[in-house]
């Protein structure tokens, strides 16, 4: 089945469902795919718990027939900005130009942010 036909709504443990549909694959090797054990697959599948997004990422890496848009939508999660490594370098750079306290209140700042993507659509 084409990602293209994704219903609208369509939540993680339905994603996962086509997915394992459509690559012939297990929880196991998408457990191992994605970096986390069998029994945290079986937690999204039951939807008791939504996947971090470097499982997401790893996700969308692993079976690229799902983009990553479309599986952190699922997760009811925004996808991320793309990081390329000349912005991660640039980034790096303004940060190593803080003190130490304008380094601690950006930290603080950005898990903020994060908290509030991950919450954002749950």
């Amino acid at each position: 089945m084409a990602t293209d036909d994704a219903p609208p709504g369509e939540d993680f443990a339905q994603l996962l469902a086509r997915l394992r549909d459509e690559y012939g694959v297990n929880d196991s090797q998408i457990a191992t795919a994605t970096g986390v054990s069998p029994s945290t697959v079986s937690t999204w599948n039951h939807r008791r718990r939504q996947p971090r997004p470097d499982a997401l990422r790893a996700l969308a890496a692993a079976y690229p027939k799902f983009t990553e848009a479309e599986i952190f939508a699922a997760a009811g999660r925004k996808t991320p900005g793309p990081l390329s490594p000349t912005r991660e370098e640039r980034v790096l750079d303004l940060w190593r130009g803080l003190t130490a306290e304008q380094q601690e209140i950006k930290e603080l700042e950005l898990r903020a942010l994060n908290e509030h993507n991950r919450s954002a659509l749950s």
